[in-house]
């Protein structure tokens, strides 16, 4: 038996270290750790209210729109907040734009590299070798679309920054819908950008998708994971939330059925934190326990109804019924892809929906005494946030990210989370060049600086080299 520890797992957002142990050419233990600890929520105890949608974008530089969002559905909910018409289509827009770039990324900047052989200079270099399948001239061309898309990406960016103000870390998604509305410039910019993005992702970024698929036709048999998917729905279509883009719903055991929030836990019983095992997300709070016994990740472990569930992608485009291929690897790289084309399709609608004449927010007055729940779905998977409010100031704060769902440790029945699932039983041929082990890894495109946040404790700061 050979142990191969990753530490830190790369070409991710904030710091992931997995051990594995490889028997026979085969996973069979495997340890996905968080390594860092995230204290935003002991940050904003005390605070405005308010302030939560712009304190919680700080978590992750990556997908600020997605937090902005979640915080402030919980905030309306609190405060009982009606969004008109023009502040739900420009978060949506917002939201959908911080998609697209983080789609983008995935695949052309944290997971092609698994596939691709890029110029032998830093930061490609060092590398894993061996298992690379294509020919010079096809290697050299998906080489190439790396740089384009980093281009690509930016203007996504800008995208964003036309109604969010800046990007990252958007200044205009309030309580109430949006500080900023639209005009005809905006708009038309917004159109521009758009259509060049739109362009990218139906000639170029589609075909590379399905040139790698085509290629690693083995990777749609591995990874499955926990089999079973979960969506908290996003992007309303009215302004009663109703009727949404993506559904909310669970998909298990061959068969979709209704998500009730209720059925939502937290368990940390392999997690650095004192807590009680089981208990909602609302009501939990975030006490680090740096010494526990039997602990091995800053990461706690979600449940659904005490099941193992994934989120992502792949789960929005199966309860859509837009994608039900399989669960694996290669499936999640295809469903993202797919998802952004759907994606840049509903964004040029909301951009014709939007009213120059129209309202963006609606007046609020901050509750003395509230709770809110914010449940929306990330670029990465369903994302939610708890706030508790009490003398007018921010007396609970709990946020529960995608990663926190699929790169979750051991819970208290010995369940792995869905990443952990989906390395044992991999293959892996050459102990000294793990990429399968990557390549899983990287096909949940996980965002650690959401699952944690501040340095380990008790130990000094350092020199890493980047």
């Amino acid at each position: 038996m050979r142990q191969i520890v990753i530490d830190p797992v790369t070409r991710l957002e904030g710091h992931l270290k997995v051990v594995v142990a490889v028997d026979a050419g085969k996973v069979v233990k495997a340890e996905v750790v968080g390594t860092m600890f995230r204290g935003f929520e002991k940050i904003l105890a005390g605070r405005d209210p308010r302030d939560a949608i712009f304190l919680t974008q700080r978590i992750c530089g990556v997908c600020p729109a997605d937090h902005a969002t979640a915080s402030a559905l919980a905030l309306d909910d609190a405060f009982k907040a009606e969004v008109p018409d023009n502040g739900r289509l420009l978060r949506n827009l917002m939201l959908g734009a911080n998609y697209l770039q983080s789609h983008i990324t995935h695949f052309y900047h944290l997971s092609l590299p698994d596939y691709v052989q890029l110029p032998e200079m830093a930061p490609f270099t060092p590398h894993y070798t061996g298992d690379f399948r294509f020919n010079k001239a096809a290697n050299e061309k998906l080489a190439d679309h790396y740089f384009q898309a980093l281009v690509i990406r930016r203007k996504c960016h800008e995208l964003v920054a036309q109604f969010g103000g800046k990007m990252p870390h958007l200044a205009s998604i309030i309580v109430g819908g949006t500080s900023q509305n639209a005009n005809a410039d905006r708009i038309k910019a917004a159109k521009g950008l758009l259509e060049e993005i739109s362009t990218f992702i139906n000639t170029v970024y589609e075909e590379d998708v399905r040139t790698i698929a085509a290629a690693y036709q083995d990777y749609f048999k591995a990874g499955k994971g926990s089999g079973r998917l979960m969506t908290y729905g996003a992007f309303p279509m009215d302004a009663a939330g109703r009727q949404k883009l993506f559904a909310r719903g669970i998909f298990a055991e061959g068969k979709i059925s209704a998500l009730d929030p209720a059925k939502i836990t937290e368990d940390v019983s392999h997690a650095w934190y004192q807590a009680q095992s089981g208990g909602q997300p609302a009501e939990l709070s975030t006490q680090p326990a740096v010494d526990k016994k039997g602990a091995y990740s800053w990461v706690k472990a979600p449940r659904y109804d005490g099941t193992v569930v994934e989120v992502g992608p792949l789960a929005r485009m199966w309860m859509n019924g837009m994608y039900q291929q399989g669960i694996s690897a290669m499936d999640r790289i295809v469903a993202r892809m797919l998802e952004a084309k759907l994606m840049a399709g509903a964004l040029d609608r909301w951009l014709n929906e939007l009213d120059l004449g129209g309202k963006c927010e609606a007046a609020v007055e901050i509750p003395q005494e509230a709770e809110g729940v914010g449940l929306t779905e990330a670029a990465r998977g369903a994302l939610g946030h708890w706030i508790k409010i009490s003398g007018g100031k921010i007396a609970r704060y709990e946020a529960v990210v995608p990663t926190t769902w699929n790169a979750s440790p051991l819970d208290v029945a010995g369940q792995h989370g869905p990443i952990e699932a989906a390395l044992l039983g991999l293959e892996v041929p050459d102990a000294d060049n793990p990429l399968p082990v990557v390549r899983v890894i990287h096909s949940f495109d996980p965002c650690l600086a959401c699952a944690v946040h501040l340095i380990t404790a008790n130990r000094p700061m350092t020199e890493f080299k980047i």
